[in-house]
């Protein structure tokens, strides 16, 4: 699959009316998809199903090499026991994805055991569809997952989803570029060197950005951060970034774009991120940001033309960083017995072989401390020691909104940060306000 890594494929979709939702849980509900396929003798894939066996099924999110991943794992687990069978289906990427899951709730024919991205836990948890995994896992099971993943695991004090396939954004960085401009090949390490490096780099002549990243809620989110702020109020009820380091970020976008060293990708959502991944690889930017999650296909391509490196988002105040990617949830609807099948298939996944390999297969972050000793992390990160980078930025981890409705706001605020990168007459204070306001106006339509 190259460089399409799970966060440039999961292209976002616009929020459906109610009517579409209604019509598609009509359309789940006459299909039969779901929890009627269960009794079946074999699954979609021919595969036999043992007798007797609790037949879960489980809906994921993610394609192309990182899809086929999961499916190997599913299959290793069904193989390695006859108690319990899982019939994995795609049902597209994220955004897709969540829209077939509360449907699927309406039709009241969802599905066992599900991959949710992280921010949609809380649009899911909070409408009380997923169930607490902390009556089927120990907490040392729970424990054993890196500390830094598990910020968007709780619902009100209950564990409801567990890390899967899980990323950060990091800095990318053309080592070799950064040499010839006798620059530090291991990056800039906070705003003012960020700024600095991206204008020496730049040569308009050659058409050659120092610095490109998209103008997206993540690395809005990671400014923030950077700067000691936060995005929401304790309670959740109000939107606070744009008095919280909001305007900052902005500034400093605004003014690398003026000074000729920051190219804002072009493209709708996440093919912004697939025009900066292809400006780094063609070498018409030496440093950008986007998902760890990417560098698997990055590193293959730059073989031969350029050194890539990686390092940590560059710190403002301090380094922060939000985390990306799935966890997976179990729907409460489910029976106990379907809910004690699925947490099986979880704990499988989580156990320390099988997490190092998706890791491994991925590019995705180990998701437990235990997968993070596996012999093949170790060789993998003693061979390509830029994967390491997103595991040790983990210790500046934060917590991500987790409120209904958050991508519907998220896209509100995109809209305000791009209107300010491309009319530079807008002030950062005026742009974090605008994006504050459009964002709240979201949040308290929502019952």
């Amino acid at each position: 699959m190259g460089m399409r890594t799970e966060a440039m494929r999961r292209r976002r979709t616009t929020r459906l009316s109610i009517a579409a939702i209604a019509a598609l849980a009509a359309a789940l509900a006459l299909a039969g998809c779901g929890n009627r396929a269960k009794d079946t003798q074999s699954d979609s894939s021919g595969a036999a199903i043992p007798k007797g066996a609790t037949v879960i099924d489980f809906w994921y999110a993610i394609g192309g090499r990182n899809g086929e991943g999961v499916v190997k794992l599913v299959d290793e687990f069904n193989a390695s026991q006859s108690k319990v069978h899982v019939k994995a289906t795609y049902q597209g990427d994220y955004y897709a994805h969540a829209t077939k899951l509360q449907a699927a709730l309406v039709a009241k024919n969802q599905p066992d055991v599900v991959m949710l991205e992280i921010a949609q836990v809380g649009q899911f948890g909070y409408s009380k569809a997923l169930a607490d995994l902390g009556k089927y896992m120990t907490k040392d099971e729970i424990g054993k997952f890196q500390e830094g993943l598990l910020k968007n695991s709780y619902i009100d004090g209950k564990f409801v989803a567990a890390p899967f396939n899980r990323s950060t954004p990091i800095l990318y960085v053309n080592k070799t570029m950064l040499k010839e401009a006798g620059l530090d090949p291991a990056g800039p390490k906070d705003w003012n060197e960020l700024r600095t490096y991206a204008k020496k780099l730049s040569n308009k002549e050659k058409g050659v950005y120092g610095f490109e990243v998209p103008i997206d809620i993540w690395f809005f989110e990671a400014g923030v951060f950077q700067k000691n702020g936060k995005i929401l109020s304790e309670d959740g009820k109000k939107f606070v970034f744009a008095e919280e380091g909001g305007a900052e970020i902005v500034r400093l976008w605004q003014q690398m774009i003026r000074e000729g060293g920051m190219k804002v990708p072009p493209g709708q959502d996440y093919n912004a991120w697939d025009v900066a991944a292809s400006d780094l690889i063609t070498q018409k930017v030496a440093m950008m940001m986007i998902s760890t999650a990417s560098l698997s296909g990055l590193i293959a391509q730059a073989e031969g033309k350029f050194e890539l490196g990686t390092a940590f988002l560059p710190a403002g105040e301090i380094f922060a960083t939000p985390t990306g990617g799935a966890n997976l949830a179990v729907l409460e609807k489910s029976d106990a017995k379907s809910k004690q099948a699925a947490a099986a298939f979880i704990k499988f996944l989580a156990s320390k072989d099988k997490a190092a390999f998706f890791s491994e297969w991925t590019g995705y972050m180990p998701v437990t401390t235990e997968a993070v000793q596996a012999e093949s992390i170790q060789a993998l990160y003693s061979k390509h020691p830029q994967y390491k980078t997103a595991l040790d930025q983990l210790q500046y981890a934060q917590t991500r909104p987790m409120i209904k409705g958050y991508r519907e706001m998220t896209v509100k605020i995109q809209e305000e940060l791009k209107k300010a990168m491309y009319d530079l007459s807008i002030s950062p204070e005026e742009a974090a306000r605008n994006a504050q306001a459009a964002a709240q106006a979201v949040l308290d339509s929502i019952e």
